[in-house]
C-alpha cells in the first residue's frame, strides 16, 4: 500500500478560532476521497495544509513521500488545485491560458502538452474562445485542463461543480475517476451526495473535527441511524410534524413521501406511532441515506465559531 496523504493532528487557527482540530486522514495512491462537511468546517483550509498552501499550527505529516512543513515547494510542484471560483484569466483565450499555466510551470513541449489537455477535455474546437465568455461547464472543465497540465501526482479540488449542470458533472466525473484509474490520488470536497457516492471513500468534517470516515457503505452501516419511508395522500404534509419530535434527527418531504430517521428505534417508533395507524399511509423501515446521517452528524457538532 503506496500512502500518497498521510497526515496526523493537524491543526489550524486563526486567532482564538481552531478551524481544523486534530485532523487525522491516510489516502492510498490512485483512491478518490470525498471532503463532505457544512460551510465553514475547516474542508478547504485542510486542503491547503495538505498541499503546502498553508502551515499547519500543529501536527505532523507527509504528501507524496514529502514532509508536510518542510517540503512544501516539494509538494506544490506535484499538485494541481482547483479552487472554488474560477482563477484563470477571462480575457484569454482557453489557449492563452493553458499556454500562461503551462510556462509558469516552465514546462517542456508546452505546445504539445497543450493540445493533447485540450483534446482529453474536448476543448480543442473552442481553444480561441475567451474564458470569460464560456458557460460554467466549460469553465470547470479548463479549470481542470489547467490543474493537470503539469501532470500532478494529487489533484485536489475544491467544491469544483457547484453551479454546473448534471450533464456536465457527470462528464467531469469520469474524467475524475479516468485520472485516478492513471494513479493520480484525488481529494475533492462536494456538498452533493451523489458526489460523494461516485468517490473511493468519505471523509465528513464538522466545524473542524474529522467526524465519519469510510466507504459510503461503511459509513451508513456504521452511522447508527433508523429510518422509516411513509408514502400515501398527504404523507409528505408529516414532514413539518415530525422535524422536531423527541427522537427524530431528520424528517423531510421526497415528493409525495416522508424520509423519517433518528438514532433511536425506540423513540423513533413513539414518534411516528401516531401516524401509523392511518390506513391510507403505508409505512417501511428503509436504509438510512448519506444525507440523513450528515445532517445527524451536523446536529452533534460544536459550531467552533460560537466556542471562540
Amino acid at each position: 500500500m503506496t500512502l500518497a496523504v498521510d497526515v496526523h493532528d493537524l491543526v489550524k487557527r486563526y486567532g482564538k478560532r481552531t478551524v481544523v482540530d486534530r485532523f487525522s486522514l491516510s489516502i492510498e495512491q490512485g483512491r478518490i476521497c470525498g471532503f463532505l462537511g457544512p460551510n465553514g468546517s475547516g474542508k478547504t483550509t485542510t486542503l491547503r495544509m495538505i498541499c503546502g498552501l498553508l502551515t499547519p499550527d500543529g501536527g505532523t505529516g507527509r504528501c507524496l513521500g514529502h514532509d508536510l512543513v518542510r517540503e512544501r515547494d516539494a509538494i506544490k510542484r506535484q499538485t494541481g488545485y482547483m479552487t472554488q471560483r474560477f482563477g484563470l484569466y477571462e480575457d484569454l483565450t482557453i489557449r492563452e491560458n493553458l499556454e500562461f499555466v503551462g510556462r509558469v510551470y516552465d514546462l517542456d513541449r508546452l505546445a504539445e502538452r497543450v493540445d493533447q489537455s485540450l483534446d482529453r477535455l474536448g476543448l480543442a474546437t473552442r481553444q480561441h474562445q475567451l474564458a470569460g465568455a464560456l458557460s460554467g461547464g466549460w469553465k470547470q472543465r479548463l479549470a481542470l485542463a489547467a490543474c493537470v497540465l503539469h501532470e500532478p501526482k494529487l489533484l485536489l479540488l475544491d467544491e469544483p461543480t457547484a453551479g454546473v449542470d448534471p450533464k456536465a458533472r457527470r462528464a467531469f466525473w469520469d474524467e475524475i475517476h479516468g485520472y485516478a484509474a492513471q494513479g493520480i490520488t484525488v481529494l475533492v470536497s462536494t456538498h452533493y451526495m451523489d458526489e460523494a457516492e461516485r468517490c473511493h471513500e468519505i471523509a465528513y468534517i464538522a466545524y473542524g473535527e474529522l467526524m465519519a470516515r469510510g466507504t459510503a457503505a461503511e459509513i451508513v452501516q456504521q452511522s447508527g441511524l433508523i429510518a422509516f419511508v411513509a408514502g400515501g395522500p398527504g404523507a409528505d404534509r408529516l414532514a413539518v410534524r415530525l422535524r422536531d419530535a423527541a427522537g427524530v434527527t431528520a424528517a423531510a418531504a421526497f415528493g409525495a413521501t416522508l424520509h423519517v430517521c433518528g438514532p433511536d428505534r425506540d423513540a423513533l417508533l413513539a414518534a411516528i406511532a401516531p401516524y401509523r395507524g392511518d390506513p391510507s399511509l403505508n409505512w417501511e423501515e428503509a436504509e438510512p441515506t448519506l444525507e440523513d446521517i450528515f445532517i445527524h452528524l451536523m446536529s452533534k457538532a460544536r459550531d467552533n465559531v460560537v466556542d471562540a
